[in-house]
């Protein structure tokens, strides 16, 4: 008996199963136990913060990327930083709607661009959790999509979702782009893949999901003008960036060299292997850090088995590989791999619907045990040394 059971609509024009934006009122259980944990997790983050002498505002908004924001909000592109080890850090390795917003926001508000920045990504976590509501909803059902919600709130790097960081801006894009899909609206998919694809270099996971849903859906039924029109909108916020930045750079792939004064690029994991390797055999401390990435490569990769075994809609697995190829392939900082998984929200899937199936004690008690855990592993890591 298969733990996922979903058949595919044969037609790309087949109706949705729920409406085109599923109401507050539908979605309100889902939203409640989102801001109930993350309230959880950052009231645990303010705690832990002033018991080490240090200031959550601080570690939320004005450290690490959320500087490089505030930078392009306040000075455009072509800031330039020279690190102790020679790399050549440069502002252009940021994608341009975060900041843009993080400007237009602070113009109109009393506020500055990095307060600002917590105040999108409070608000783009809320629509980030009700576009998977939607998403989940939609396939297995409403109990389903709030499992997901909570599943996903409770991640234990799932106090980025509160940062002054881009994350729950594109995770809220390309969910609702994703949802598009699934209930055949594909100039809404196709322009809202477009932003995602100007918010962060992996929105090219969630044009690759569209234009391989069209493809497979080709083989029965041709193409209609809209479904056209939005893959061709998809790819135009990242391909655009991408060669604006070469056009800056005086070259096709100058975006690769500003990655590269970063120290990453994308080699298909052979330093991500290089660093597992070297870190078992390395102190305890690194070992631990090997062993907890190399586990964490596995859990993700069953749900992808799943997902195709039991048939989950293409757009959905097709928008997770390519999330965690590009996060697992990519070199660079190995300790922000979690964070970058943060967007393959339907991996989950496989999870929330066993629990949505199961006994409420236990789900309720996977959910108070992931939420407890998320909440001290969220202050640990931001009061740590390295950046998320």
């Amino acid at each position: 008996m298969p733990l996922i059971s979903l058949r595919p609509p044969s037609d790309l024009s087949d109706p949705p199963l729920l409406p085109a934006r599923p109401t507050a009122r539908q979605a309100a259980p889902a939203l409640a136990l989102f801001v109930a944990i993350r309230v959880l997790c950052l009231a645990t983050l303010v705690v832990w913060s002033r018991l080490a002498g240090r200031s959550a505002h601080e570690l939320l908004a004005r450290r690490w990327d959320s500087l490089w924001y505030v930078r392009v909000a306040e000075l455009g592109y072509g800031y330039t930083l020279r690190a102790p080890d020679g790399r050549n850090l440069s502002s252009m390795a940021f994608f341009p709607l975060y900041p843009w917003l993080e400007k237009a926001l602070s113009t109109v508000l009393p506020l500055g661009p990095a307060d600002a920045g917590l105040l999108i990504s409070a608000l783009a976590s809320v629509a980030a959790a009700w576009g998977i509501f939607a998403v989940a909803a939609h396939c297995y059902g409403r109990r389903a999509g709030i499992v997901l919600v909570g599943l996903w709130a409770a991640l234990p790097v799932g106090i980025v979702q509160s940062m002054a960081y881009s994350e729950s801006l594109f995770v809220a894009l390309a969910a609702w782009a994703l949802y598009a899909v699934l209930t055949g609206r594909w100039i809404v998919a196709g322009s809202l893949a477009c932003l995602a694809g100007l918010t962060r270099p992996v929105g090219l996971a969630v044009s690759a999901a569209l234009i391989v849903t069209a493809a497979l859906g080709a083989r029965t039924a041709r193409p209609t003008v809209r479904i056209l029109a939005g893959c061709a909108l998809a790819p135009l916020g990242a391909v655009g960036y991408i060669l604006w930045v070469g056009a800056r750079q005086g070259s096709l792939f100058g975006y690769l060299d500003v990655q590269s004064g970063w120290g990453n690029g994308f080699d298909g994991g052979l330093a991500f292997a290089r660093f597992l390797a070297d870190g078992i055999t390395g102190t305890p401390s690194a070992a631990l850090v090997a062993v907890l990435l190399a586990a964490l490569l596995l859990l993700a990769a069953w749900p992808h088995w799943i997902g195709v075994r039991q048939l989950q809609p293409a757009a959905l697995v097709v928008h997770s590989a390519v999330v965690t190829l590009l996060a697992v392939g990519a070199a660079g900082y190995f300790g922000s791999k979690p964070r970058l998984l943060l967007p393959a929200f339907p991996l989950l899937l496989p999870l929330a619907v066993v629990l949505a199936r199961s006994r409420p004690w236990v789900t309720y008690l996977t959910l108070t045990v992931m939420t407890t855990v998320a909440a001290l592993y969220g202050a640990f890591w931001l009061n740590g040394s390295g950046p998320p």
